[in-house]
C-alpha cells in the first residue's frame, strides 16, 4: 500500500532560509563591528548597541535553524503531522523574546524619566543612523529584495480560481478565449476573440456533478460578450458554448486556497517583525536624541523609547495569538469551513463532525464525519473536496443509514 507525503513545509521555504542566514551574517558583522570598535575608542554606547544587535541575531538565529530543522526531519516518521509547524514554534519564541525586549526597553526608559542620564549625543545620534541602515537593509534582504512574497502583517482574505485563466475554444472562425470573470464584480463568463472575429452571438449551458442544467444567455460589452446572470458557487461544471451552429464543451473545475492568514510563513514574519521593531525604535530614537540636543528636552529621549515599547509590544501580541492559535490547532479558516460544511450539506447528507487545522504554511489538515442516506463512500467525498487544493491531509469517515 502507497502512503502519501506529510511533506507540509511553505512554498518558499528553502529561499527563506537561505535570506535568513544572509541576515544573520550582517547583523553578526555589525555586531563584532560595534562591541570591537567600542572597546578600541573606549565607547560604551557603541558597546552596547552592539549587544543590543545580538538578541536581534539570536532570534534570526532561532528561525533559521527552525528551517534547517524543518527541512532535515520533513520525513520523519516521528511527526505524524510533518514538522510544517515548526516555524509556527519558532515564531511563537521569538514573539515571547520581541516581548521581553520591549519590557525591558519600556523599564529602563522610565527609569531615565525619573532619574536622567547624561547623553554622549555625538555618539548615539551615529550609532541610530547605523542601526537603522543595517535594519532596512535586513528587511529588504528578508523581504526577497524587494520582491513579494506574501508575508503581510494584514488579515485580508483572497481566494485564488484556477480557472480565471483564459481557458482556448478552437472555432471554424478563429479561437475564441472563455474564463470566468469575477474581479471585484459578481461572477460572469467573458467571451472573447482570440484569432478571427468575435461572434455576433452566443450562449453557454452549465452541468454541474449533480445533473442540474443552466443556460446563460451573452450579450455583447465594448470587446467581448458577457452572461447576464451570474454564476452561481460552486464553479464546476462542464459548459457547453454554443456558438455560430457549434458546440463546444468546456470543463471548469474550482481550486479553493487557503487565505493568506492561513498561508503565511509565520518564522519568516517573526524574523521580518524583528527587524522592523529594531528600525522603529532606530527611527524614534533618532528623532527623540536629535530633539533633545536641540531644545534640551532629555525628557524625549525616555518617551522615544517608551513608544517604541509600546510599537514592539503590540507586534509580539499579534504574533503571540496568531502563532499560539495555530499551536493549540484552532480553526485556521472558517471561510474554508464554512464552504466545506456547504459541499458535503449541498445533497442532503450530514457533516456530523468536521475537524480544520493548519499542518505549515498553506497546508491545511482536515477530518470529516459524514451521515448519509446515499450508498456513496469516502473516495466520493473525497472527490467533492478535492477542489480544495489547501487540504494537504484529509481523512473521511462516512456512517450510513
Amino acid at each position: 500500500m502507497s502512503q502519501h507525503t506529510h511533506v507540509f513545509l511553505g512554498e518558499g521555504h528553502d529561499e527563506n532560509a537561505s535570506r535568513t542566514w544572509t541576515v544573520i551574517w550582517l547583523c553578526g558583522a555589525m555586531m563584532v563591528l560595534e562591541i570591537v570598535g567600542g572597546i578600541w575608542f573606549g565607547s560604551i554606547a557603541l558597546v552596547a548597541d552592539g549587544m543590543h544587535m545580538s538578541t536581534h541575531a539570536g532570534a534570526l538565529l532561532l528561525a533559521a535553524l527552525a528551517y534547517t530543522f524543518a527541512r532535515k526531519h520533513a520525513n520523519d516518521p516521528r511527526f505524524s503531522f510533518g514538522t510544517g509547524k515548526l516555524g509556527d514554534l519558532a515564531g511563537f519564541t521569538s514573539a515571547i523574546i520581541l516581548a521581553m525586549i520591549s519590557l525591558l526597553i519600556g523599564y529602563e526608559a522610565i527609569s531615565r524619566i525619573f532619574s536622567p542620564v547624561p547623553i554622549h549625543f555625538a555618539e548615539a545620534i551615529p550609532i541610530a543612523f547605523l542601526g537603522l541602515g543595517v535594519n532596512v537593509v535586513s528587511a529588504w534582504l528578508l523581504s526577497g529584495g524587494g520582491h513579494h512574497h506574501g508575508h503581510s502583517h494584514g488579515h485580508g482574505h483572497h481566494h485564488e480560481h484556477d480557472h480565471d485563466e483564459l481557458q482556448t475554444i478552437t472555432t471554424a472562425s478563429g479561437s475564441l478565449a472563455l474564463q470566468v470573470f469575477e474581479d471585484a464584480v459578481p461572477p460572469r463568463f467573458r467571451l472573447s476573440a482570440a484569432t478571427g472575429p468575435l461572434p455576433a452571438a452566443a450562449s453557454i449551458e452549465t452541468t454541474r456533478p449533480d445533473g442540474t442544467r443552466q443556460l446563460f444567455s451573452m450579450v455583447a460589452q465594448a470587446d467581448y460578450l458577457e452572461s447576464l446572470d451570474e454564476i452561481p458557487e460552486p464553479h464546476a461544471f462542464t459548459a457547453q458554448v454554443m456558438v455560430a451552429g457549434e458546440v463546444h464543451p468546456v470543463v471548469f473545475e474550482e481550486h479553493e486556497h487557503a487565505t493568506a492568514k492561513a498561508g503565511r510563513d509565520n518564522n519568516m514574519r517573526a524574523a521580518v517583525v524583528h527587524v522592523m521593531a529594531d528600525a522603529a525604535v532606530s527611527v524614534l530614537v533618532i528623532l527623540g536624541l536629535t530633539l533633545a540636543k536641540l531644545f534640551g528636552w532629555l525628557w524625549m529621549d525616555p518617551l522615544a523609547g517608551i513608544v517604541g515599547a509600546l510599537v514592539i509590544a503590540s507586534w509580539a501580541f499579534g504574533l503571540i495569538r496568531d502563532t499560539g492559535a495555530i499551536l493549540l490547532d484552532m480553526t485556521p479558516d472558517a471561510d474554508m469551513e464554512a464552504k466545506i460544511r456547504q459541499t458535503i450539506e449541498g445533497e442532503g447528507d450530514d457533516l456530523s463532525d468536521l475537524h480544520l487545522w493548519r499542518l505549515g504554511p498553506g497546508h491545511l489538515g482536515a477530518i470529516v464525519s459524514i451521515a448519509t442516506g446515499t450508498t456513496h463512500g469516502p473516495d466520493y467525498y473525497r472527490a467533492k473536496l478535492s477542489r480544495f487544493k489547501a487540504l494537504s491531509h484529509l481523512t473521511v469517515e462516512v456512517r450510513q443509514g
